[in-house]
C-alpha cells in the first residue's frame, strides 16, 4: 500500500513485568470543582499517590473535532493510574457524558476507549486532538457513535502524554490499566452523573486494540470494582516481535520507531542510548516531534540495522541484556497478549469473565495476521468467550470504519444483557 493511499484512508474519518492486583479502595479527596487550567491537565505532578482512578485535575471542555454530537458535557482529566512496573503514575484523558436522560434501564453505561496510534509526542494526544488541535486523529466519527447511543465516553490518552514525557507505545501493561482507570475517574469527576453500578465496555483498534486486549485481561485482577460487560479489539498487534519483523524496512516503519522509543521510556534501566549511532540518537527527537503521518513520513523504509553502531539486527537487539540479565526480547514477549489467560474459573493469571469481539480487515497489510489468528484460537482453547470476524473488505486503517456497525451492535447487546453467541 502506497503512502498516499494511507493518507487517503486516514482522511476518511476526519469529513515484563506484571501489573499487581490493585483494588480501587476509597476515593481520595479530589478537586472540589473542575477549574484546572489547560496547562494543569498536562503538567506532570512531582509525585503521584492516591488510588487508581483518582482525579488529580479536571476542566470542562468542548469536543470541537468530534462531529454530529447530541448534547453532552465533557471534561479533560488528569488521573492516577499504574504503569507496567506497578508504579503509580498520572495520565490524561477525556470524559464525555450525554445530557439527555438514560432511559434504557439501569445506570448509564460507560465506553472505556483506547485510541488508535496518534504518535508519541505530547502534542499528539487524543484529548488534545479532540478539543484543541486536530492533526492526525481520524476516529472521531466512531466516538460520535458511542456518545450518540447515550453511553458515556471515557477515553484515555494512554500513559506518557504529559508534558516532557514520551508515550509508552503498544505497552498494554501500562495503557491497559490507564483504560480501566479512566472509567473509574469518569465517576469521580465533580458533577459527574455516572454511578458505580453502570456497566463498562472496552473498545480499541490497532494500538488501541492491543490496549483494549490488555485492559480485558487485567480487568478481573486490577479493576474488580468495574462491571465490564465486554471488550472489542480490532487490528491487534498481538505479538510485538512478529509486528516488528514485518514493519522493519517497510513504508510503515514509523510504527516500529514509536515502539522502540516507547520501550525505552518505560524501561530506562535497559541499554539503549549507548547502542545508538548519530542517526539512532536522532530517532528519539523525530519520534517526539511528529504525530502519526509525520512519523510515517520520516521513517518510511527505515531499518533498525542502520541506527546502531554495530548494525544490530532485531534479533541481536532482543538478546541485549539489562540489569539482572533481563533481555529486550523478554520484555517484548512479556507484552504479548494471550499468555497465561483463561476463563473466569481457570487458574490462569489473567481471567476473562466477559465476551470479546475480535476483528481485522481481510486486506490487512501493516500487521501479520497470524498472531491475531492465534490469539483467537488461544482464547477458545482456554475458555475465554470470543468471536472473531475477518470478513471486512478493508485494509488496516479503514477496518476501523468497516467494523464500526458491528462494534456498536456488540456493545448494544452487552449493555442490554443479551446472550452472547460464542464463536469458538
Amino acid at each position: 500500500m502506497k503512502i498516499r493511499s494511507v493518507l487517503a484512508a486516514l482522511s476518511l474519518g476526519a469529513a515484563a513485568l506484571t501489573v499487581p492486583l490493585v483494588s480501587a479502595g476509597p476515593a481520595a479527596a479530589g478537586p472540589a470543582g473542575c477549574t484546572a487550567g489547560e496547562a494543569d491537565i498536562y503538567t506532570p505532578p512531582a509525585s503521584v499517590s492516591g488510588n487508581p482512578g483518582d482525579i488529580l485535575a479536571c476542566r470542562e471542555t468542548t469536543l470541537w473535532f468530534v462531529p454530529n454530537l447530541k448534547p453532552y458535557k465533557a471534561w479533560k482529566v488528569q488521573y492516577v493510574t499504574t504503569d507496567a512496573k506497578g508504579n503509580r503514575v498520572a495520565a490524561s484523558g477525556t470524559v464525555a457524558i450525554p445530557t439527555d436522560a438514560w432511559t434504557q434501564g439501569g445506570p448509564r453505561p460507560t465506553l472505556a476507549y483506547a485510541p488508535f496510534t496518534h504518535g508519541s509526542g505530547s502534542s499528539c494526544s487524543l484529548s488534545k486532538q479532540m478539543t484543541t488541535g486536530f492533526q492526525d486523529q481520524f476516529e472521531a466519527p466512531n466516538l460520535s457513535g458511542y456518545l450518540n447511543e447515550g453511553w458515556a465516553l471515557a477515553a484515555t490518552d494512554g500513559v506518557g502524554y504529559l508534558d516532557g514525557q514520551t508515550h509508552y507505545y503498544v505497552n498494554g501493561k501500562a495503557n491497559g490499566p490507564a483504560t480501566l482507570d479512566i472509567a473509574r475517574a469518569a465517576r469521580r469527576i465533580p458533577g459527574s452523573t455516572l454511578t458505580a453500578g453502570g456497566k463498562v465496555g472496552i473498545s480499541g483498534y490497532s494500538e488501541g486494540g492491543n490496549t483494549a486486549g490488555w485492559a480485558a485481561q487485567l480487568a478481573a485482577s486490577y479493576a474488580p470494582d468495574l462491571d465490564v460487560a465486554g471488550a472489542a479489539s480490532g487490528g491487534i498487534p498481538a505479538d510485538l516481535k512478529a509486528a516488528a519483523k514485518q514493519l522493519n524496512g517497510s513504508v510503515f516503519a514509523g510504527f516500529l520507531a514509536d515502539t522502540l522509543i516507547g520501550l525505552k521510556a518505560q524501561y530506562p534501566e535497559m541499554p539503549f542510548d549507548q547502542l545508538m549511532n548519530d542517526a539512532g540518537r536522532q530517532v528519539e527527537k523525530d519520534v517526539k516531534n511528529n504525530c502519526l503521518l509525520g512519523t510515517l513520513g520520516v521513517f518510511a523504509g527505515a531499518r533498525v540495522e542502520n541506527y546502531t553502531t554495530q548494525k544490530l539486527s532485531l534479533d541481536q537487539l532482543y538478546a541485549v541484556q539489562g540489569p539482572g540479565g533481563t533481555t529486550w526480547g523478554q520484555i517484548a514477549d512479556s507484552l504479548n497478549l494471550g499468555v497465561d489467560v483463561g476463563g473466569p474459573n481457570s487458574s490462569a493469571k489473567y481471567k476473562v469473565a466477559f465476551p470479546l469481539f475480535l476483528y481485522r480487515g481481510w486486506a490487512e497489510e501493516i500487521l501479520p495476521h497470524e498472531p491475531m489468528d492465534r490469539l483467537h484460537a488461544t482464547y477458545c482453547q482456554t475458555g475465554v468467550q470470543n468471536t472473531y470476524k475477518i470478513a471486512y473488505p478493508t485494509e488496516h486503517a479503514t477496518t476501523m470504519f468497516g467494523a464500526a456497525g458491528d462494534v456498536l451492535n456488540f456493545f448494544r447487546d452487552r449493555f442490554a444483557g443479551k446472550p452472547f453467541q460464542n464463536g469458538c
